[in-house]
């Protein structure tokens, strides 16, 4: 934002941890849920209950509803990231530690400044960013790949689903900054939800979720970890998201990119057991250096010439939601 206003100290600091916390703590959550429950139609269910509630909430305040066009291109923004980005994930949590998926998600801003520069128009990156990306590979490497550096390598299948969501999401996500969208940006991400949490169900169906999940196996685990994804996931970390966008810079608010994957990672090893070797926790560091250098580095993309209400959120609050 071009202009913050002053808030409570204490305010700034609660939302941070709530964006810190929480949004590290999703991958965790979803590990949970899927146990006993089908995964795409989990995160489809999840997404659709918040989406209702935000939409449902805006149209009330006097909102107007989206037009066929934006309608059309919520869905497409809702099909990348969220069947995209969120169904990759957790897939790929079935056969790979919640840790390591928060790190493969975390090359994301990689993805980003690679569909920027292909795409027509596009914006070079300059040789610090084109550093980042490489030692961003190198990490994804060490973190996937077949040889024993102090540790078993990850599931590659797993890790293949996870980069291919990331790789929806970034691309959803630069499709998201031109796309007419509703001015409103909570509307739009109702919008968003509801299309990308149907497009779940509607995939977890075809897969033959539903038929398969014995309702009797669901176990009190799993039905806390979707709850916490709704409730705190969906809504909480994503509204206190867009309130620090109000109140301080997006460089400072963007540093979750940095703290999630380590949240991950340590809460996957205190409260599910997951392994901490030494290759997952130098691949980490080697990970979010990449990611540092990166956000730090790259040029700001041209802004469209007509914004959407909320001088840009509406970009970054689509961030919040594949967590």
């Amino acid at each position: 934002m071009a202009e913050t206003r002053s808030a409570p100290l204490g305010r700034v600091l609660a939302a941070f941890a709530a964006v810190y916390l929480i949004w590290g703590s999703t991958y965790l959550a979803i590990q949970f849920a899927i146990q006993t429950l089908p995964p795409l139609m989990m995160g489809g269910v999840r997404f659709l209950l918040a989406g209702v509630l935000l939409y449902t909430v805006m149209r009330l305040r006097g909102e107007a509803a989206p037009t066929r066009r934006e309608w059309r291109n919520a869905a497409m923004v809702g099909v990348l990231l969220l069947l995209g980005g969120n169904g990759g994930v957790v897939l790929a949590e079935r056969t790979v530690p919640s840790g390591v998926v928060a790190l493969l998600v975390a090359m994301v801003p990689l993805w980003m400044v690679l569909l920027e520069w292909a795409r027509p128009g596009g914006i070079r990156p300059t040789a610090r960013v084109i550093t980042g990306l490489l030692v961003g590979f190198g990490g994804m490497v060490l973190l996937v790949g077949p040889g024993r550096v102090g540790g078993e390598p990850v599931d590659l299948w797993g890790a293949g689903l996870v980069m291919a969501g990331s790789l929806a999401w970034a691309a959803g996500s630069i499709y998201s900054r031109s796309a007419d969208l509703p001015r409103n940006a909570f509307l739009a991400t109702g919008a968003e939800m509801l299309c990308g949490g149907a497009a779940l169900v509607l995939v977890g169906l075809l897969r033959g979720e539903l038929g398969a999940w014995n309702p009797a196996t669901v176990t009190t685990e799993s039905v806390l970890g979707f709850v916490y994804l709704v409730t705190f996931g969906s809504l909480v970390g994503f509204t206190a998201y867009i309130w620090l966008l109000g109140v301080t810079t997006a460089a400072r608010v963007s540093t979750y990119a940095y703290v999630n994957p380590v949240v991950a990672v340590m809460l996957g090893w205190w409260l599910a057991d997951e392994p901490l070797t030494a290759r997952v926790l130098l691949a980490a560091a080697v990970i979010i250096a990449a990611v540092a250098v990166i956000t730090t580095g790259r040029r700001p993309a041209a802004q469209p010439a007509a914004a959407r209400e909320g001088d840009g959120t509406a970009d970054t609050e689509r961030e919040s939601a594949a967590a």
